[in-house]
Parts: structure tokens; C-alpha cells; sequence
């Protein structure tokens, strides 16, 4: 999917470069800065937003050729709709490349699935704006701000109709039913990794050979 969105052209998606012995992904780095919570001010700033919307408008339209049928994707965040046009599904701003405050790349298109872009677009409205309850907007460090504004900014920016916008609210209300659920079995398959890893690595001191206390030679280079 990767290679076939830049070969029509969008360059905000990494170019993958093969998958290493322990089945992890390996892709060609894109330079620029991607803001982690507490996210700071520039990256909540109604330019950043704008260039979010427009940057998934470039990668819908480019994913417009591809025929998903017959391939496997990760159904977790997916429309619930359905859809045929491959939907990126998780546009937060830890997962957008920015240079100078302006977004040119999408990064963790591991929930990638197929959907209706409007849904993809509700995705990005309920995270970006974000569209989300007080609390999770404090410990992500979220600053107050006019938040149907931004709303109607990502719809601009993005290119929505009138149409387009009444089907938007209808997507972020089926976008919170489907990731909330999504999050918590998320953060259960988080929490089991986090401890098979510990696991693995206090068996892996209690197995490791004494060593001796005497200086270790300096290999030679």
C-alpha cells in the first residue's frame, strides 16, 4: 500500500525497505519533528491542524487506485461502515512528521484498513481538534481553544461539502464507539507485551553464567 500511495504521488508515507528476522518493518526515515504528549503549542496551532487535513486529503486521493481486496489489515480502528478505500484509521499528532509547523508526513499505518475516507477524516477530527473529554485532554497537555472552529477548519482544509459535513458528525459519534473499545484491548495487549518482556529478560539474568571478577580483556578492534 505504501509503495503504491507514492508511486500515484503522495510523498507523505515512508518507502519501505524490507522486514527484518524478527518480522518488524524497516522504512526509510523521514526527517522532521513529531510532537509527543504533553504536545507543545506549535503543533496545536490552527496552521498544524490545516496541513493534518490536507496531508490525509493527499494520501485518500492517492490511495484512490489501489484495490485492497484479497490483503489482510488490522480491523481495530476500522470504519465499521466499511469501505474500499484504504483509510490510514490513526492520524494523532505522534504519528505526523512536521518541518517548520506544516505536517508532510503520516508515520504507524499498522491500523490501516479499508473504509470511507469521511470516517478516516472523524479519526483525525476526534484526535487533532481533538474532539475528547476533559480529562484526556489535560493529560495530553491539550490547551483550551475554540473547539467547532477547529471542526469546521479540518473541514475546510480537508474539502468536505455540505454533505460531507453532516456525514462527518455521524462518523466521529461511530468513531468514538469503535475506539474505545479498540484502546482498551490496546492497552491489555500493551500491558501482556510489557510483562512477557520482563519475564523474558529476568529469566535471561537468572540463566546468564557467573563472571569473573577479575578485568575483562579489551578485545582488539
Amino acid at each position: 500500500f505504501l509503495r503504491a500511495v507514492r508511486h500515484a504521488g503522495f510523498e507523505g508515507a515512508s518507502s519501505p525497505v524490507g522486514i527484518d528476522d524478527d518480522g518488524r518493518e524497516r522504512l526509510v526515515f523521514i526527517d522532521g519533528e513529531v510532537p509527543v504528549a504533553p504536545y507543545p503549542d506549535w503543533s496545536q496551532s490552527d496552521t498544524a491542524l490545516a496541513s493534518i487535513a490536507r496531508l490525509l486529503r493527499g494520501l485518500h486521493d492517492a490511495a484512490r487506485g489501489f484495490d485492497p481486496q484479497g490483503l489482510t489489515w488490522d480491523d481495530s480502528l476500522a470504519d465499521p461502515a466499511g469501505g474500499t478505500l484504504v483509510c490510514h484509521n490513526d492520524v494523532e499528532p505522534s504519528n505526523v512528521v512536521f518541518r517548520d509547523g506544516i505536517a508532510v508526513a503520516l508515520l504507524d499505518f499498522e491500523f490501516a484498513a479499508p473504509g470511507r475516507p469521511v470516517y478516516d477524516v472523524a479519526q483525525l477530527a476526534r484526535l487533532c481538534v481533538p474532539i475528547d473529554d476533559d480529562v484526556d485532554q489535560a493529560r495530553l497537555g491539550w490547551r483550551p481553544a475554540d473547539r467547532p472552529a477547529r471542526l469546521r477548519l479540518v473541514a475546510d482544509a480537508y474539502g468536505l461539502d455540505r454533505d460531507g459535513r453532516a456525514e462527518l458528525l455521524t462518523a466521529i459519534s461511530a468513531g468514538w464507539r469503535t475506539s474505545v473499545p479498540a484502546s482498551a484491548a490496546s492497552t491489555r495487549a500493551s500491558r501482556r507485551m510489557v510483562s512477557l518482556e520482563l519475564a523474558r529478560t529476568h529469566r535471561q539474568r537468572c540463566h546468564r553464567p557467573h563472571r569473573s571478577s577479575r578485568p575483562a580483556r579489551r578485545r582488539r578492534r
